[in-house]
């Protein structure tokens, strides 16, 4: 039933943490799901420097997918977009044949407060990688939710999965839950996509007769459902779909072309992607090109 268990492995970002759990040198992808950094949980003092926040930086390829559970944190894009995300929304951004965006921590400057949450790339059908550039933001009234009576509370980030459809653009099957489940609670992964895992965030849980913690990744074989029980108050995200086939990754590109992630980065360097209107002032160079020091970003690093 678990075809691998992927421990996360922890970055200091100068002054925020993450854990890297995808890509993962076993298992690359999940469905479409290429990337997967766990933020947090981190506590931050208001006027903590700026030096956390993510600058503008580039993709292609994919599309990102920022979920909050504690915080806040304000999105700016080449496509003119600013909004702030809170926890339980979406943010959805499709790079398609690029875009460049910053992340910025203001309201957790001015107040302080936690971050904690999640963000993950989706891989784009061969076909689509070459897209326009969007993004999209989603309220609480664009994810279906659910509640049992024995403890389990989810909601449908995106995609299809028991019974329901998230209001969220995808650009191929795919899954993206969020549980949360008391003490004792049971709830079932079904069988119906060909790649699926779990991603432990809080808590304990377990799963055919062994202990899963908080930053462990269960990578499932096709064909069973796989059932879950809490065994202390537990945040599980669940995730996969139809695999897209191979793609590369490096730095913030991905692509089924090694030679579109090397048009990428010629273009990166020499200033032909836009930077966001309303954050033009600075940037995140390539890895090879950063002068020596720590990089403190989230999705624009080595």
């Amino acid at each position: 039933m678990i075809d691998l268990v992927i421990d996360q492995k922890r970055r200091d970002l100068g002054g925020f943490e993450v854990g890297r759990v995808l890509p993962h040198a076993g298992h690359r992808m999940v469905g479409p799901f290429i990337f997967f950094d766990h933020m947090g949980p981190a506590a931050f003092q208001p006027g903590f420097p700026r030096s956390v926040d993510v600058r503008p930086h580039p993709h292609i390829g994919l599309s990102t997918v920022s979920y909050l559970f504690e915080g806040a944190m304000t999105h700016r894009d080449s496509v003119g977009s600013t909004q702030v995300i809170a926890p339980g929304e979406v943010n959805w951004m499709t790079a398609g044949r690029g875009i460049t965006h910053s992340e910025r921590f203001e309201d957790l400057r001015a107040h302080g407060g936690t971050m904690h949450g999640i963000q993950a790339w989706v891989a784009l059908p061969q076909a689509d990688e070459e897209t326009e550039p969007a993004f999209a933001h989603h309220g609480a009234a664009d994810l279906p939710t659910y509640e049992s009576s024995d403890g389990l509370w989810a909601r449908l980030i995106a995609g299809n999965a028991f019974g329901a459809e998230a209001r969220v653009k995808v650009h191929s099957p795919m899954f993206y839950v969020h549980w949360t489940l008391k003490a004792g609670a049971k709830a079932q992964l079904e069988a119906e996509y060909p790649e699926r895992a779990a991603y432990v965030a809080q808590g304990t849980v377990e799963v055919d007769g062994r202990a899963f913690h908080a930053g462990q990744m269960l990578v499932f074989a096709p064909g069973q459902p796989v059932l879950f029980t809490a065994t202390t108050d537990a945040i599980v995200m669940l995730l996969g779909g139809e695999p897209v086939g191979e793609r590369f990754i490096e730095w913030n590109f991905v692509s089924s072309s090694k030679d579109r992630i090397a048009q990428a980065k010629a273009d990166w360097r020499a200033g032909r992607m836009k930077l966001p209107d309303a954050d033009d002032a600075e940037f995140i160079p390539l890895p090879e090109d950063d002068p020596p020091g720590p990089a403190p970003t989230m999705s624009g690093r080595p």
